[in-house]
């Protein structure tokens, strides 16, 4: 294909006045073009629905209306979307840099996946360092046997090989949807970028224990309860180790 490819870029938002800007502007500012961009807001009761109005000649599509939490909402948003890739870039998040989606594409326009690397951030958006997993060198749909090595705010996915988010999750269905895309991949490029700011604290974070519990789920049904069982001990070791020297998880 001589053309450069769609991306469906799907922001969820729900009372987000605080950082949704910052996360637009890093949206519209990028020196790629070929974006669609979809802002899907659970009716939010701030100034949220003002700022959207403000940069409304960018969106593609946007609503605010109530839905049944994140993952419903983000089901939405995959059915509004029309692009060769989906890229969820929520409100407070941010792709790294202005020409982030330019080198993505600039090498292999019409992989599967693309991944990169995460860096974390704070209400304010200042840098607060890496994530706690790193990207592997190569990742397939096994690589997640040792948790979610790339974010979810770092992968980017073609629209036909998604499924929408399974609601039975309501903190880790992210964690399935990510592993589904990768199984589903035939190639799967490593961009050696820093994708995204991802902004610290979310609802998997604030939700630990469940989420961990569901994550498990997942990864018994992927594959199996032996394999899950074995996979958790380095797991549990490396993330007591990050929270003890970095005093964050």
């Amino acid at each position: 294909m001589n053309r450069s490819p769609l991306i469906s870029i799907i922001t969820i938002t729900y009372n987000a006045e605080e950082t949704l800007e910052r996360t637009i502007k890093s949206i519209i500012g990028q020196e790629y073009t070929n974006i669609e961009y979809i802002v899907i807001d659970g009716a939010s009761t701030d100034q949220t629905c003002e700022i959207i109005r403000r940069y409304n000649h960018h969106i593609a599509f946007w609503t605010s209306e109530p839905d049944q939490g994140l993952y419903h909402a983000m089901n939405k948003g995959l059915e509004k979307a029309t692009g060769d890739y989906v890229w969820f870039m929520n409100a407070g998040d941010e792709i790294f840099e202005k020409q982030t989606l330019k080198r993505v594409f600039e090498e292999v326009p019409f992989a599967d996946v693309y991944y990169g690397d995460t860096v974390m951030t704070n209400i304010q958006g200042e840098l607060i360092g890496n994530r706690r997993l790193s990207p592997p060198e190569s990742l397939t749909w096994k690589s997640f046997r040792r948790g979610m090595l790339v974010s979810h705010q770092s992968f980017i996915a073609a629209r036909k090989l998604v499924v929408p988010y399974n609601l039975k999750y309501k903190f880790s269905a992210d964690f399935e949807w990510c592993l589904v895309a990768l199984k589903n991949a035939t190639s799967i490029k490593n961009t050696q970028l820093t994708l995204s700011r991802f902004l610290d604290g979310g609802i998997t974070k604030k939700n630990i224990v469940p989420g961990l519990k569901e994550r498990f789920k997942i990864m018994c049904q992927y594959y199996g309860l032996p394999t899950t069982l074995i996979m958790h001990f380095p797991i549990a070791i490396k993330f007591t180790f990050f929270l003890l020297r970095n005093k964050r998880f």
